[in-house]
């Protein structure tokens, strides 16, 4: 499936501020990076970084005083199909790579040790991958979606209380509830194809088998037509954009739109 992906950050300053963004596709063996551009007005240089995990790359640059716009455009290939957890086991966690260490403790905003009880009562007799489809399952079907709902300092316990919230907070608690069974879960955030309204977007990718396999509790977009941007133990380690003071936003306009890839062939 190809995509094309536009994003477009337009906000006022009151003046210069350090900016980290990570607004980039990630290149990745399964979304390779056709082309691809970032330009940023009214900042100073740019540095580029290597994101979390090795994926992807965050951006740190220096708004002047005023208005800075942020414009990114790629294309992008990207070859996922929906996996079948059922079929998948967890891994011993001796075999756990370094690097998946630590998505399996308990962070900022996904608090696992808080759900140990919950997950090991309700769950019993269920691991692997049919353990991770039934908790996924279960956000789904126990959280309303509701914009406004929530803020940036909701966690999965606030989450699991008000049973109500956004990307974040779904993929928050469904993070921490895989994590109280020792599996390793991460936030991504992504680019959707499908989802409405358009915008950064927050999943959650768990390790089993000894690799990492993607999962959306909201079920607002097709796992096939989603593009990572950043990993990380919660939303402190994806968030598209941080900003060490203050700003005021004018507009934030993210569109994902399927197109036709060379060799295509249409029916007449």
């Amino acid at each position: 499936m190809r995509l094309a992906i536009e994003a477009t950050l337009d906000y006022e300053f009151t003046g210069p501020t350090d900016v980290l963004m990570a607004v980039e596709a990630a290149a990745m063996a399964d979304q390779r990076i056709v082309e691809q551009s970032h330009i940023i007005d009214n900042a100073g240089p740019l540095t580029n970084l290597m994101g979390g995990s090795a994926i992807g790359r965050r951006t740190w640059t220096r708004s002047g005083t005023g208005r800075m716009l942020s414009r990114y455009k790629a294309l992008v290939d990207v070859d996922r199909p929906a996996p079948d957890l059922f079929s998948l086991a967890r891994s011993p966690l001796p075999s756990l790579p370094q690097d998946v260490l630590p998505f399996i403790w308990p962070s900022r905003y996904c608090e696992a040790d808080r759900f140990v009880s919950f997950v090991c009562g309700h769950f019993e007799g269920l691991d692997g991958g049919p353990l991770v489809q039934a908790l996924v399952g279960w956000v789904h079907d126990n959280l309303q979606y509701v914009p406004g709902s929530s803020d940036i300092t909701t966690t999965a316990a606030d989450t699991f209380v008000a049973q109500r919230g956004v990307c974040r907070d779904f993929a928050h608690l469904t993070a921490a509830l895989i994590r109280a069974r020792d599996i390793p879960a991460r936030l991504v955030s992504v680019y959707a194809a499908d989802l409405d309204p358009p915008d950064f977007h927050a999943v959650v990718e768990v390790w089993l088998d000894s690799a990492w396999h993607m999962v959306d509790a909201t079920g607002l977009a097709p796992i096939e037509g989603m593009v990572r941007i950043a990993v990380g133990r919660d939303a402190t380690d994806i968030a598209f954009m941080t900003i060490f003071g203050s700003a005021q936003m004018n507009e934030q306009a993210i569109h994902v739109t399927r197109v036709e890839e060379p060799g295509d062939v249409t029916a007449p």
